[in-house]
C-alpha cells in the first residue's frame, strides 16, 4: 500500500491536461508507441472532435525508482465549468492533484475554483507551469502568479512542455515522492467508493470505485450500502487501457467491478461497496449532491419511442452522473421527460450522445431555470417550465436564482465586460487588479441571463482572453412575465419562456422574426405572434404558397379567373381550420441563440 499512489489533474480549460495524462502513460510505458493517440484517455468521439475531455478518466501505470516499483492511480479531469462536478468526483478519489498552469496565459477562473475544491480536501497540490517551450510563455510571471496563489516556495514548481516531453520525469518523480500514500487499514471490514460507473452491452453495468479499507476478491458477495442491494463479484481488477482482470484488490487502490447488475437504477456513483457478511459501520461521506442549473424538455421524435428515450437516459445517466430526469408531458409534443443540466454545453453534449450512442432522435424545449414562486395563499412552488406557472392573479411574487461570477480577464477589456454584464442585469461587488495587466471582477448576476450565450460572447469580446467561473448563491425577487408565441392562435408551449419584464417586448419581437426565417411555408398563412397575458405585443406572417390556378385562363371575361379565385379561396380556409403548422427542431435551438 504504501507504493500506491492517487492523483489527478486540474486545471483550466486547454491548459494541457490530456497532452500531460498522454506523456505520463508514454513514460511510464503503460501503452506502447505503436498504441499512442492523442488525447488518448479521451474515449468518446466528441471528446476528440471538440478538443475537450467530458468525463473523468482512470488509468493505472507502474513506475520504477530507486529499484522499487510504485503504482500510480491517475485521474485526468474536465476543465469546463459545466463539468466541475466531474472533478469532485476525481478530487474524492485522490490524495494528490497535479495543478496545471499555461505558461502563456497564467492563473485562469477555472485553477483557482479547482484547486479550492481541492484543498478542501486536503489534498497535496504540485504546482506544474506547462507549454514552457511556446513563445509566449512568461515563465517567471507565472511562477510569481502560482506562488501568490499556493504560498509555495519557488524550487517546489516544476516547468514543463507535455506537448515536446519536457520535465516529465521531473513530474513523475513529484508524484513518488509528494504526494502521500493511501490510508487506510487493510484489515478492517471493506468500504469502497464507488465513483464512476458504465454501462457495457455485453457484461452489465462496469462500477469504477477506490478502496478506503479492507480488501475485496473474485466471487465475495458484496452490496451496496446506500440500495442495500447484494451482488457477488464475478469480475473484479484494475484499470489499465483495457480492464485487468485481477484476483483481489487491497486498501488504497482503484479498480473495477462487474457484478452482472442490469438495471441503471441499481448503481448509485457515490454509494459505499461493503461486504455481506462483514458490513463496514458506515458510509463514505460521499461527494457532493449534484444541483442542476438549467432545465429542458427532452421529447422523442415519434410518440412509440418514450420507453426506449426513458432506457436511453438511464444508460447515459450511469455515465454521467450529473443528469437528472422526471416524466412530463406536453399539449404538443405528448409523452417527455424534465431534464437538469449543469449549463447549455452540457445540454448539447447530452443531446449528441442520446443521438451518437443510442440512436435516439429527440426535440429539446427551450432550456429555462428554477423559479421560486409565492402564492397568494401563502405556498412556495419551485417552477421550472412556464407551463407550471400558476394564474398571474394567484401570484404574490416570483423569485429567480443568482449567481456570483467570477471572471478574470486582461485589464484592456474591463469596460466590454462590464457593459455586457450591467446588460444582462448584473451588478458589480468588487474589482480587483491582480497585475497590472490583469482584472479580477465579481458580478452579481441571474443564472437565467447567463445560461444562454453569456459565455460565448464573452469570449468573442475579450478574445478568448476572458475566464469565467460561478456558484449560485440563492434566489431575489424579479419581476418576470411569460411569454407565450402563438401559432395560428394555438400556444406552442414548447417555445414559452419566462423572461423580465423589461426584455419581454425586445425578445417576443425577434422570436418571431426568427420562427418566419425558419417555418416553412404552407398552403395557408400562418400568424406567428407573441402574447404576455392576452396582449399581443408582436406578429409576423408567413405567407401562403399559393399556386397559380388562373394559369390556364388567357384573355377572356374576369369572371372566369374572379371564380376560380374565389373556389381557391374557399379552398384555403378549409385547409386553415384542419391543417397544422409543423415547427421544426431548428426553430428550438435557434431561439436559443437569439442576439
Amino acid at each position: 500500500m504504501k507504493n500506491i499512489r492517487n492523483f489527478c489533474i486540474i486545471a483550466h480549460i486547454d491548459h494541457g491536461k490530456s497532452t500531460l495524462a498522454d506523456r505520463l502513460l508514454e513514460a511510464t510505458h503503460t501503452l506502447e508507441a505503436r498504441e499512442m493517440e492523442n488525447q488518448v484517455l479521451d474515449s468518446m468521439d466528441l471528446e476528440k472532435e471538440k478538443g475537450i475531455t467530458i468525463k473523468s478518466h482512470a488509468i493505472q501505470m507502474e513506475y520504477n525508482k530507486g529499484g522499487e516499483r510504485y503504482v500510480l492511480n491517475l485521474l485526468d479531469t474536465p476543465g469546463h465549468v459545466d463539468f466541475s462536478y466531474e472533478v469532485s468526483r476525481a478530487i474524492a478519489s485522490s490524495e494528490g492533484a497535479l495543478l496545471v498552469v499555461d505558461a502563456s496565459q497564467g492563473v485562469q477562473a477555472q485553477t483557482i475554483s479547482n484547486l479550492y475544491l481541492a484543498l478542501e480536501h486536503n489534498l497535496e497540490i504540485i504546482p506544474v507551469i506547462n507549454k514552457i517551450d511556446m513563445d509566449s510563455a512568461m515563465v517567471e510571471v507565472v511562477k510569481d502568479q502560482v506562488i501568490d496563489l499556493l504560498g509555495c516556495k519557488e524550487e517546489e514548481i516544476l516547468l514543463a512542455s507535455a506537448r515536446a516531453g519536457i520535465g516529465i520525469q521531473e513530474i513523475l518523480d513529484a508524484i513518488v515522492e509528494r504526494i502521500p500514500a493511501p490510508q487506510g487499514d487493510p484489515n478492517a471490514p471493506l468500504q469502497a467508493l464507488i465513483f464512476d460507473s458504465v454501462f457495457n452491452s455485453f457484461r452489465g453495468i462496469i462500477g469504477y470505485f477506490k478502496v478506503q479499507n479492507g480488501s475485496i476478491k473474485k466471487g465475495d458477495k458484496v452490496k451496496f450500502f446506500n440500495t442495500g442491494k447484494e451482488y457477488v463479484a464475478d469480475e473484479v481488477g484494475v484499470l489499465r487501457m483495457k480492464l485487468c482482470p485481477k484476483n483481489e484488490i487491497t486498501t488504497g487502490d482503484v479498480g473495477y467491478i462487474i457484478s452482472g447488475i442490469k438495471s441503471a437504477v441499481e448503481v448509485k456513483v457515490g454509494d459505499t461497496l461493503t461486504h455481506t457478511e462483514n458490513p463496514c459501520a458506515e458510509a463514505i461521506a460521499g461527494f457532493e449532491e449534484v444541483k442542476p442549473m438549467l432545465f429542458a424538455g427532452v421529447y422523442p421524435v415519434v410518440a412509440d419511442e418514450y420507453e426506449d428515450l426513458r432506457a436511453s437516459l438511464e444508460k447515459l445517466q450511469l455515465n454521467d452522473a450529473s443528469l437528472v430526469f422526471e416524466p412530463e408531458s406536453s399539449l404538443a409534443l405528448g409523452f417527455g421527460f424534465r431534464c437538469g443540466f449543469l449549463g447549455l454545453l452540457h445540454l448539447e453534449i447530452v443531446q449528441e450522445r442520446l443521438f451518437r450512442e443510442f440512436d435516439t432522435d429527440c426535440i429539446t424545449t427551450v432550456p429555462n431555470v428554477s423559479y421560486k414562486v409565492y402564492t397568494t395563499a401563502g405556498d412556495v412552488i419551485d417552477v421550472h417550465n412556464p407551463s407550471g406557472l400558476p394564474e398571474t392573479t394567484l401570484i404574490d411574487k416570483i423569485e429567480e436564482p443568482y449567481i456570483r461570477a467570477q471572471i478574470i480577464s486582461k485589464s484592456d477589456f474591463f469596460g466590454p465586460i462590464t457593459k455586457l454584464c450591467l446588460d444582462k442585469r448584473g451588478t458589480l461587488v468588487n474589482q480587483h487588479f491582480i497585475t497590472a495587466e490583469r482584472v479580477e471582477l465579481t458580478f452579481d448576476i441571474p443564472l437565467a441571463e447567463i445560461v444562454f450565450d453569456f459565455y460565448d460572447k464573452l469570449k468573442s469580446i475579450s478574445k478568448g482572453y476572458a475566464s469565467f467561473d460561478y456558484h449560485i448563491t440563492g434566489y431575489q425577487d424579479a419581476d418576470l412575465v411569460k411569454l407565450d408565441i402563438l401559432l395560428n392562435g394555438e400556444q406552442v408551449d414548447a417555445l414559452s419562456s419566462l423572461i423580465h419584464r423589461a426584455h419581454a417586448y425586445d425578445y417576443g419581437r425577434k422570436m418571431c422574426e426568427k420562427l418566419k426565417e425558419l417555418i416553412p411555408r404552407q398552403q395557408f398563412d400562418i400568424a406567428i405572434q407573441a402574447a404576455i397575458g392576452a396582449k399581443i405585443i408582436a406578429r409576423e406572417t408567413v405567407k401562403a404558397v399559393r399556386k397559380d390556378v388562373t394559369a390556364k385562363c388567357y384573355g377572356g371575361d374576369i369572371s372566369r379567373k374572379r371564380k376560380l379565385l374565389e373556389k381557391q379561396k374557399k379552398g384555403k380556409r378549409r385547409m386553415r381550420q384542419i391543417g397544422s403548422v409543423e415547427v421544426p427542431q431548428s426553430a428550438f435551438m435557434a431561439v436559443l441563440k437569439l442576439e
